[in-house]
């Protein structure tokens, strides 16, 4: 027998959010519920040595960046860290390819399915992906056009989407998106989120999505994903262990309902 999914943290007609381990909640959710699912989760990365990756993500992801002319950005604002950042390669492959199994599971038939992920993840997050049963299709380039310089190495200012789709991709939009999206990242005083997306990246996504479906992101963040499915028309169901994030969430969710499509990134 199913689980029975918890009161929502937030809903409204066009957002529903729980705050609650993603595993639980993505078990309680019935078979085929959702056209598409958009999710940055957590890349257990930020460093080369296991004694990187285990730093609190508050030490991990700040810091000074440079924009594509080499000048200086200012550091992030955001300053509250995130869980479930530390994991292994093995507990991390181990890890994703539960969850995207049961997002496979959830997903309908030729639904739409994307996650972020880093250089330094690429290659096991493409293996859960087909682990889990979905149908990997491509690699689209995120091109933040800022990132850290490393002396002697290629500035890393890129980060990955892998995308894939449940079974054949039967109903195909008709849109052509580059597979190399431009989009700046939030930075300074419009940054609520240690590694957070900007909302015109996941809209561009979504045009691969079906028009007018439900939207999945079990990693909500500070609800970015949730922002673009209502600015594009889409119901949107979230998940969000953090008290704090959740909460940015609601309330990122409830300004877009009062005043209709938003680009929050420049809200605090």
């Amino acid at each position: 027998m199913m689980p029975q999914l918890p009161k929502p943290h937030y809903a409204d007609d066009a957002a529903t959010l729980y705050r609650a381990d993603a595993l639980a909640i993505l078990r309680s959710m019935p078979d085929a519920s959702v056209d598409a699912i958009v999710t940055d989760p957590p890349y257990s990365s930020g460093g080369a040595m296991r004694g990187d990756r285990t730093q609190p993500t508050e030490k991990k992801y700040t810091g000074w960046s440079q924009n594509a002319d080499g000048s200086s950005r200012q550091p992030t604002t955001a300053q509250v860290g995130f869980t479930g950042d530390t994991r292994d390669q093995r507990g991390y492959l181990v890890w994703s390819a539960m969850w995207m199994t049961e997002c496979q599971r959830i997903l309908k038939s030729g639904g739409t399915f994307a996650v972020f992920t880093d250089w330094r993840q690429l290659p096991t997050t493409t293996d859960a992906v087909q682990a889990a049963g979905l149908v990997w299709r491509a690699i689209a380039v995120w091109d933040k056009g800022v990132g850290r310089p490393v002396k002697g190495r290629f500035r890393n200012h890129v980060e990955y989407v892998v995308w894939a789709t449940n079974g054949p991709h039967s109903d195909p939009q008709e849109v052509y998106p580059s597979a190399v999206l431009r989009h700046s990242s939030p930075s300074g005083a419009r940054r609520i989120h240690l590694t957070e997306k900007p909302v015109s990246l996941v809209e561009e996504l979504l045009t691969l999505a079906t028009a007018g479906g439900v939207v999945l992101d079990p990693f909500a963040g500070s609800g970015t994903t949730g922002i673009a499915a209502m600015n594009t028309g889409r119901r949107f169901i979230g998940v969000e262990m953090s008290q704090h994030y959740a909460d940015v969430c609601a309330a990122r969710f409830k300004a877009t309902g009062d005043q209709g499509t938003l680009d929050l990134e420049v809200v605090s």
